[in-house]
């Protein structure tokens, strides 16, 4: 069982380490992106793949809510927690990031190490022919599509961490296929009942084993595809610190858990632990 301690318990354990970062929809809660399982977010019922692929209303009705959302996803601007982490990979204090979020913050806030782990919001994949388009490009065909749909007059939004947004009136929208072949149009997320490409995941193991300590920041970890990675460090005996707002299902497995905000943590930690790392590099 994991300890909980205070910030200076954080800095002791990670202090003349480096660090791969393991992060969730809590890092992003700062710039404007609510989280799925925060302590204070609603329930929430995510599509899954199957009723995304089988269902032509629940395609429709994702389309035209991830219409809006993706608008305000691509408005948002990293936070002090993303620019933190960024600070401490040209630090050379983090050497990687994994990323549950496809928000692509971690990028705008010049950190150069990423895995997107559940993919990026920002491109579409045919499901028939592997057509990748950018999502900016398929929102110009579904405005032509839909010209008199205007996101701006729909009141009922909520915007969520994969660029969604619940609306009612998605009845009459108009669904674009892919322009090459006319197959099945998929945003290149992750979904639910979907598995993480092999690759991808091979590499995030790798970005695990090459930090000598795993810190997680902004994640219940409620999904195996983040929490295996816990799993992974445990097994490899490294340190492991969990940052975040209320209890997760990798506590058991971790050495230090800090019920608190990723944004302050982060940024006090980018403000000591390069120096932390130095002084421990100049003893070896």
């Amino acid at each position: 069982m994991s300890a909980e301690g205070t910030f200076d318990d954080v800095l002791a354990q990670l202090s003349g380490r480096r660090l791969t970062v393991l992060t969730g929809a809590g890092l992003s809660t700062d710039s404007g992106i609510p989280d799925y399982r925060g302590p204070d977010s609603p329930p929430r019922t995510p599509m899954t793949f199957q009723q995304f692929t089988s269902d032509e209303a629940f395609r429709r009705h994702y389309w035209a809510r991830n219409h809006v959302g993706w608008r305000h996803v691509r408005r948002t601007q990293p936070n002090e927690g993303h620019r933190a982490l960024a600070r401490l990979e040209e630090e050379g204090v983090v050497v990687g990031i994994i990323t549950q979020n496809v928000d692509l913050l971690h990028e705008a806030a010049d950190s150069r190490n990423v895995i997107d782990l559940h993919g990026r919001y920002d491109r579409v994949v045919c499901l028939s022919c592997g057509t990748v388009m950018s999502r900016r490009e398929l929102a110009d065909l579904l405005d032509a599509l839909n010209p008199d749909f205007a996101p701006e007059a729909v009141a009922d939004i909520e915007i969520a961490p994969d660029a969604d947004a619940v609306i009612e009136q998605t009845a009459d929208f108009v669904v674009a296929d892919c322009p090459v072949c006319g197959g099945m149009l998929k945003p290149d997320i992750v979904y639910f009942g979907e598995n993480v490409p092999r690759p991808r995941v091979d590499a995030a193991y790798a970005m695990v084993d090459e930090g000598d300590a795993l810190l997680v920041a902004g994640s219940s970890l409620t999904v195996q595809s983040g929490l295996r990675f816990v799993r992974h460090a445990a097994a490899a005996e490294k340190p492991i610190v969990i940052v975040n707002r209320g209890v997760t299902r990798g506590d058991r497995h971790a050495t230090l858990t800090y019920h608190a905000g990723t944004s302050e943590t982060l940024s006090a930690l980018a403000r000591l632990l390069p120096a932390r790392l130095e002084e421990a590099q100049e003893q070896l």
